[in-house]
Parts: C-alpha cells; sequence; structure tokens
C-alpha cells in the first residue's frame, strides 16, 4: 500500500490569480511623518478596492521626546 500523499500541480496565470484572489481594482497610501522640537507626529492612510468590497486603514501617533 501506498502511503505518499497524491499531490497534483498546475500553472496559474495572472487572470486566473486575479480571479483566486479576488483582484485588487484600485489602492492608494500616504504617510506623514513631522518632527519640531520634542514633538513628533506620525500618520498613516491606506485604502483599496477589490471585488470583495472596500477596506480602509488610518493610524496616527503623536509623541513628546
Amino acid at each position: 500500500m501506498n502511503l505518499a500523499p497524491h499531490i497534483e500541480t498546475t500553472e496559474l496565470n495572472e487572470a486566473d490569480l486575479d480571479a483566486v484572489a479576488g483582484g485588487v481594482a484600485l489602492a492608494a497610501a500616504t504617510n506623514l511623518h513631522l518632527e519640531v522640537g520634542p514633538l513628533s507626529v506620525c500618520a498613516d492612510l491606506d485604502a483599496l478596492v477589490s471585488a470583495e468590497g472596500v477596506n480602509a486603514n488610518a493610524n496616527a501617533h503623536v509623541g513628546l521626546h
């Protein structure tokens, strides 16, 4: 009896990969880093649109050194 797992491979082209992964129709990102004296401000914003919907993220950090 052969207990080795059966593995089958195939190649995916770019269109197949987009269909599996959902594809990204639009993506944008920006960030800001500002230091003035002992004060530092960092902010990030990103958004993407795909077949699965819209996703947006924002992050901000203020520090005093």
